[in-house]
């Protein structure tokens, strides 16, 4: 961590004042230019490249500009940017009534996640469409929902990795008061909240980084042109950049945890990454308000080193995503073995994933056309989040088609199982609950006419083996935004009710059966009958065994149970009340399994009940 550096960055209130502060290493005047009433207030240079001043004239809600060298500017850390990513910036004071003194956040393990875009989760295409939907959420069972990343886009439709200014809340969303609404709503039902944050990369247009500094690189290349500027001259700025922007979300909008978006594209070879700078930071935090937070990374480098502690020169994220467990289930469900499917071999590798997380560990990958991955090794199994689908499976098809439009119900409700029993922490995507019908496309509103195109044409060459499915959807036309949004009607059709229910169901024996609660990497034993395209976990905990048996292949699978204890079925997704319409079937130590579906039984020793 640097010293003698100032913060917080930007135009902040403070006791009837407020304090400027700009990082401009390389600027030779610098001014903050306010609006009604229009005033120049000149910056005095500071050390390290930081550029200072104090002002009683500037109130809540003027506009205003930094003037660099000559050209008028919006805050790099501007908290608002009400007419957009190219208009003024906006003073707007972060203090918020907070209601959430006696709210604890819930152990990391205990995480039920729920992801969802801001824009299409509710009509309203805001923050207050998702308060409005949190007794709903809670009566799911959902203890944490992970929002797409709300920092400032261009327009009104972004899936939001477009954002070019980080401090500042998406103002077609409601702002940053809107969020710390939300926030504050979620943390009164007990349901903790995740952010999606993104410091691999900077959006494209409305970025004028570059004209206060550094902040981008040319030393390392990266699917987005150059590389955010973490190691190479004048690097300090941004890494305080970006270790401020951590601090304000923690302790002016009680963010519960941050998922930092594709760690694996940061490029950064100092030496304290700037993930063990962002650890510290939020250690710190943590220390200072007595308060719960957790960093959440999306990595696909299978590195142990990403969750290691600092004192092991580790990253020391609190979990991650984990891609390898959504592709084997998803090849074990019938995914055609394509693209980063086509090295996945169905219930075999789903079956080394609940084992070991990473599929990958070291053997060589055919697709990435090298040896990959690492040990996972006495790293606990809720340091991994699991899912059947996100946005990032959906989004990235050609159609955004959801799992409901590919897999049969028998499928869908199979998948979740696998979900559900892991020991790992489960994330369902918005809509999933009910198998929405609905589409998640790639939309953007983009006002520069040469980045549009380029859109357009990038989408269309991604997708252009596949013109046979159908047409790529224009990501800039309002159509393909509207065609994303949730229908809430839907849910209300018997079928979308039915599993719902089973939904609901399935999160609530997660939270209450002993052994599942109890779940650890020691107490499961896997085993995989290729034979059966069938999976079988073992849960043992005290004197009590739960046996998961899964049935991928498409005909009924008949089971051997021993008769060492007393056996009871406690989950099977063919009963009635779902809509199968195949019923399980067992008689004495047999159990018959209808194809594409999955039971659990548990059984205490005999005589020991």
């Amino acid at each position: 961590m640097n010293t003698g550096r100032i913060i917080p960055l930007g135009v902040t209130l403070k006791d009837n004042k407020a304090q400027i502060t700009v990082w401009a290493p390389k600027a030779k005047s610098v001014i903050c230019r306010t609006y009604q009433p229009n005033a120049d207030i000149v910056l005095v240079a500071q050390a390290y490249g930081y550029w200072y001043a104090e002002s009683k004239e500037i109130t809540v809600g003027q506009l205003y500009q930094f003037v660099i060298d000559g050209e008028a500017l919006p805050d790099p850390v501007s908290r608002s940017q009400p007419e957009g990513v190219h208009g003024p910036s906006a003073v707007i004071d972060l203090r918020f009534d907070w209601t959430d003194q006696d709210y604890r956040c819930p152990l990391l393990r205990d995480f039920i996640i729920y992801e969802l875009h801001v824009g299409t989760f509710s009509p309203t295409h805001d923050f207050n469409g998702i308060i409005e939907r949190l007794p709903y959420l809670k009566n799911l069972g959902i203890t944490a929902i992970e929002v797409m990343p709300v920092a400032q886009f261009p327009g009104e439709r972004n899936w939001g990795y477009d954002g070019t200014f980080l401090f500042a809340v998406q103002h077609s969303y409601g702002g940053a008061l809107g969020l710390q609404r939300l926030v504050d709503a979620c943390h009164r039902e007990g349901i903790a909240v995740i952010l999606d944050v993104v410091y691999n990369h900077f959006g494209p247009e409305g970025n004028y980084l570059d004209k206060y500094g550094p902040y981008l690189t040319d030393k390392y290349q990266t699917p987005w042109g150059k590389a955010v500027n973490y190691d190479d001259s004048w690097s300090h700025g941004v890494r305080d950049f970006v270790c401020e922007n951590v601090r304000m979300w923690f302790q002016d909008f009680h963010i519960d945890a941050l998922r930092l978006d594709a760690v694996h594209a940061i490029k950064d070879f100092s030496p304290s990454h700037i993930l063990q700078d962002i650890r510290r930071t939020t250690d710190l935090i943590i220390r200072e308000t007595g308060r719960t937070h957790y960093l959440i990374a999306e990595c696909d480098l299978n590195d142990r080193r990403f969750l290691e502690p600092l004192e092991q020169n580790g990253f020391a994220v609190d979990a991650q995503w984990l891609d390898e467990f959504h592709h084997a289930l998803r090849v074990a469900a019938g995914e055609e073995k394509k693209g980063y499917y086509e090295e996945f071999n169905g219930i075999v590798h789903l079956a080394k994933a609940y084992e070991q997380a990473y599929v990958f560990t070291g053997q060589y990958s055919t697709h990435r056309q090298k040896f990959f991955g690492s040990s996972t090794e006495r790293i606990p199994r809720e340091k991994f989040i699991v899912f059947s689908q996100n946005h990032d499976q959906v989004g990235n098809r050609m159609l955004g088609e959801r799992s409901s439009v590919l897999f049969t119900p028998d499928l869908q409700r199979l998948m979740a199982m696998a979900v559900m029993v892991s020991p790992f922490i489960p994330l369902l995507f918005m809509g999933e609950e009910w198998a929405s019908q609905k589409p998640f496309l790639y939309f953007v509103s983009h006002s520069d006419p040469d980045l549009i195109a380029a859109v357009r044409k990038g989408r269309t060459e991604e997708f252009s083996d596949f013109h046979g499915d159908g047409e790529v959807s224009d990501p800039q036309d309002v159509k393909t935004f509207n065609n994303s949004v949730l229908d809430w009607t839907e849910k209300d059709i018997a079928d979308h009710q039915r599993m719902f229910h089973y939904y609901q169901s399935l999160i609530a024996l997660r939270k209450s059966n002993t052994v599942l609660r109890n779940r650890r990497r020691e107490n499961l034993r896997v085993s995989s009958d290729t034979e059966k395209d069938s999976l079988i976990l073992h849960f043992e905990h005290a004197k009590e065994t739960l046996i998961c048996i899964l049935n991928f292949s498409s005909s009924i699978q008949r089971f051997a149970i021993q008769k060492d204890k007393a056996w009871e079925k406690v989950w099977d997704t063919a009963e009635s009340r779902w809509g199968a319409i195949c019923p399980t079937v067992w008689t004495d130590n047999f159990v018959h399994i209808p194809a594409q579906t999955g039971i659990i039984i548990q059984g205490a020793d005999l005589g020991k009940q």
